[in-house]
């Protein structure tokens, strides 16, 4: 929903301002919110008429008649799931959160049905070398190589076309022209595809800088040898919620300890913990960029997406990690290449 900012409301506001809110929304909701905008609730006309013949006034405050316990979707629901929801409870919207129950899209009913296109850039990275699947990259690019019965890269570019973006450039390099002659101009797909052609190997964010055009609006970047099925649209509306400069996804990675972990203070032993796990967030190769990220990014020089973000962290400018929960799987070796084939109908069949 476009403007659903403009139906958040504070639990001590008026139910005579939350009747102007519903009104003038158009969606006959409120949302409750405070003012780090963790959902308190929604409020509907349903829910001030019944106040109302519970002797309730206008100028009482909306927590007073609001419902505290509404239904609400995740940052990391699908669309299709929502719509399901939406569908099955007979609602017209519904509050989007994230992990601590802050609000960060309103969903609607009239925008899940209606198909949308997005004007954002993806920018996919098409130029390694797939040094460690060789043999099979001596004589194909690595992101032409095929995952069930399409390539990598085209899988990879139909996900984000299921999710209303039409506009791609591919950076490519090794086997430039493989890769130029399989994708064309895009109209296979009904999208469009441009180029960008490194002379030399300038990493994730140097190759930013062979940009044609700056973007106007925030761009994707992402790698083009992982399957995953990220739903991109709540990718954006994460990115843009937090107005973030640059937000990068993250996927948890989990590693057992094989012995017995001992804390110590100095010479005593304070705890021992048997093969403890531990957990990490690692870098997921996917990127969502605001266009002033470029200013950052040296001409013609090698710089990747990590050094990139790096700065931005120094200069104190609003970078956001976006956790991935759905599949994902970096192709990177042979044993990758064999587990993506082996999973690739049972995911995207």
């Amino acid at each position: 929903m476009k403007n659903w900012e403009s139906i958040l409301i504070t639990p001590s506001s008026s139910i005579f301002q939350a009747l102007e809110i519903i009104d003038t929304g158009a969606k006959q909701i409120g949302i409750v919110v405070d003012d780090t905008r963790k959902l308190l609730g929604t409020i509907t006309d349903g829910d001030i008429r019944r106040g109302l013949l519970k002797g309730k006034e206008l100028h009482d405050p909306v927590k007073s008649v609001m419902n505290a316990f509404p239904i609400v979707a995740s940052v990391y629901d699908t669309k299709e799931s929502i719509f399901q929801l939406m569908r099955f409870k007979n609602l017209r919207a519904i509050p989007v959160i994230d992990e601590e129950g802050c609000v960060i899209q309103i969903e609607t009913m009239d925008d899940l049905l209606q198909p949308i296109k997005h004007e954002n850039i993806v920018v996919l990275m098409a130029g390694g070398l797939g040094s460690r699947l060789r043999p099979l990259t001596d004589e194909c690019p690595k992101p032409l190589l095929k995952v069930g019965e399409r390539p990598v890269l085209e899988t990879i570019m139909k996900n984000f076309i299921e999710n209303g973006f039409y506009r791609f450039i591919i950076s490519v390099n090794y086997k430039a022209e493989m890769i130029k002659d399989y994708f064309k101009d895009g109209s296979q797909w009904g999208v469009q595809i441009t180029y960008i052609e490194e002379s030399k190997r300038l990493g994730t964010a140097g190759a930013l800088s062979l940009l044609p055009k700056r973007p106007d609006k925030p761009f994707f970047v992402i790698n083009g040898d992982l399957l995953t099925k990220v739903n991109f649209e709540q990718l954006l509306d994460f990115h843009n919620s937090y107005r973030s400069i640059g937000t990068m996804c993250v996927r948890e990675f989990t590693q057992q300890v094989p012995y017995g972990v001992v804390r110590l203070d100095r010479q005593k032993l304070i705890e021992i913990e048997e093969k403890p796990v531990q957990k990490f967030f690692v870098n997921a190769g996917m990127y969502l960029l605001d266009p002033s990220s470029l200013d950052f990014i040296p001409k013609n020089e090698f710089y990747d997406m990590p050094t990139l973000f790096d700065k931005l962290i120094k200069q104190n400018l609003q970078t956001t990690a976006f956790p991935i929960r759905e599949y994902w799987l970096d192709i990177g070796r042979l044993a990758d290449f064999e587990r993506a084939n082996h999973e690739f109908a049972e995911v995207f069949g």
